[in-house]
């Protein structure tokens, strides 16, 4: 089959379960037909996805035409999820970096063409480059239009609504948080106040002249921005923000940093989940009932994607309530729908209806921290996020920390926790005996703890550097 026949395929099989389009199909979900289907429904619509994606990217990309070739398979051995868990083993970013760099400057893991991109090309978006080259992939307007229904219907379960105005705190990089929120927010008509680059003071200026009802920010700024709205003799609590959308960093997980933030604001918090690698939209999303039973939730919107958990070390996939590794199979992009990518956090997935009505898996705990970011320590491998469960279970502790690791002189491997708090006496020496102990049993490593005074570290508006890891490689 040629390259163009199986794109028509392809677009017309994403348009066909492109439900409720433009608008809301009732008050309570965006689209019923496609949220509350019954998990054998939503398995025969990845099927079908399925069953035209991999002919598309056997023809479009020649990453995976080569990637084919070399497992020894063809389109027809995979025909749905069951053939894919068993024959296609997760791709990891390794591979999409080596073929960036074999392949400059785009790689060739894309089905964007120079054609197409030249015909209804949208926008370059790339990775952050946190852990090697930077990935890049170029989006169609098609893209745009499935990245805008498929974050409004995940904006609608948080809550948002006609009467919202939404103050955006993101940077319009090469990043796809703020990009894809504000074309979703359009396909809502709801109004925005756009951030250009404004420092907390005139960030908190805003929020008090022009009071937005949403937030849109990383979870660190949140707290930060708070903090600027007290020095300027104001309580964030009664300025009227009533939801905190964020993403980039984990929050709602983190059950102290969760409470720090909805009590200063007396706002709900709520997250995006997802990364650049497996769309331009959101993969996991709050709903109102996010909180069942004591413990958070996130669904994943799996009418478009196929979300499972692996083994961390087989990379074998994992019956559902098994605790593992994220893998996305993204079917909701002309240019980069993606076959088992590995985005690689720790999760836990629970497939019963959830209270809202949805019955879309759910992340239950969310996302316990990325399994790039764990830090090996005197052969102990921890997540950033353990610190921050200590550092934010302290009354009065500052909004930021960081951890550096360092080799000393004796060749033993060290790390020191810096926090910001703002007593610098008999507070502090309480403060960091109880820090030391805390990250310990949290741990299971020693750290030392040095404390800073307020506005020390910097405020990060993307991803929190929290770890600075100086030892001799």
């Amino acid at each position: 089959m040629s390259p163009d026949k199986t794109r028509s395929i392809w677009l017309a099989t994403l348009e066909r379960y492109r439900h409720d389009s433009d608008r809301p199909a009732s008050t309570a979900i965006w689209s019923p037909r496609l949220e509350s289907a019954s998990r054998d429904e939503l398995r025969a619509i990845q099927d079908e996805k399925l069953r035209a994606a991999v002919p598309f990217l056997y023809e479009n990309s020649a990453f995976y035409r080569r990637r084919f070739e070399r497992l020894g398979l063809v389109p027809g051995d995979i025909r749905d999820f069951e053939d894919l868990a068993a024959k296609w083993p997760v791709v990891d970013k390794s591979e999409i970096m080596a073929d960036t760099l074999e392949h400059p400057p785009y790689g060739t893991h894309s089905a964007m063409t120079e054609a197409l991109w030249a015909e209804r090309g949208w926008m370059m978006l790339s990775s952050s480059g946190t852990n090697g080259v930077p990935r890049v992939f170029r989006y169609s307007h098609i893209d745009r239009e499935q990245c805008a229904w498929a974050n409004a219907r995940a904006l609608y379960a948080t809550g948002i609504r006609k009467g919202d105005t939404v103050f955006m705190m993101t940077g319009y990089g090469a990043h796809i948080f703020a990009w894809g929120m504000q074309v979703a927010l359009f396909k809502m008509n709801l109004p925005t106040l756009p951030d250009s680059g404004m420092d907390a003071q005139a960030r908190a200026s805003v929020v008090l002249r022009f009071r937005p009802t949403i937030l849109l920010c990383t979870p660190s700024y949140a707290l930060h921005l708070a903090r600027g709205i007290q020095a300027l003799g104001h309580d964030p609590a009664s300025v009227g923000v009533h939801t905190i959308l964020v993403g980039a960093q984990p929050s709602l997980s983190i059950e102290s940093t969760r409470q720090r933030i909805e009590e200063l604001w007396d706002a709900r918090l709520v997250e995006f989940y997802g990364c650049t690698e497996i769309a331009p939209h959101v993969g996991g999303y709050s709903c109102y009932a996010l909180k069942q039973g004591g413990q958070v939730a996130t669904h994943l919107a799996e009418d478009i994607q196929i979300w499972e958990t692996v083994d961390p070390d087989t990379k074998r996939s994992l019956r559902a309530g098994a605790r593992g590794l994220t893998v996305c199979t993204s079917l909701n992009s002309e240019t980069s729908p993606q076959l088992r990518f590995l985005v690689g956090d720790f999760a836990t997935f629970d497939a019963g209806r959830c209270a809202c009505g949805r019955t879309h898996v759910r992340a239950l705990g969310l996302f316990s921290g990325h399994a790039d970011d764990l830090v090996n320590l005197h052969g102990v491998k921890r997540n950033p996020t353990q610190i921050e469960h200590a550092m934010r279970s302290i009354p009065n502790s500052g909004e930021e920390f960081e951890s550096v690791i360092e080799t000393d002189a004796a060749g033993l491997d060290t790390m020191t926790v810096c926090s910001e708090y703002p007593d610098h006496g008999s507070a502090a020496e309480m403060l960091c005996h109880r820090l030391t102990e805390d990250i310990r049993s949290r741990c299971e490593v020693p750290a030392g703890v040095e404390v800073v005074p307020p506005g020390t570290l910097p405020k990060f508006e993307f991803k929190a550097k929290r770890v600075k890891d100086k030892r001799r490689k």
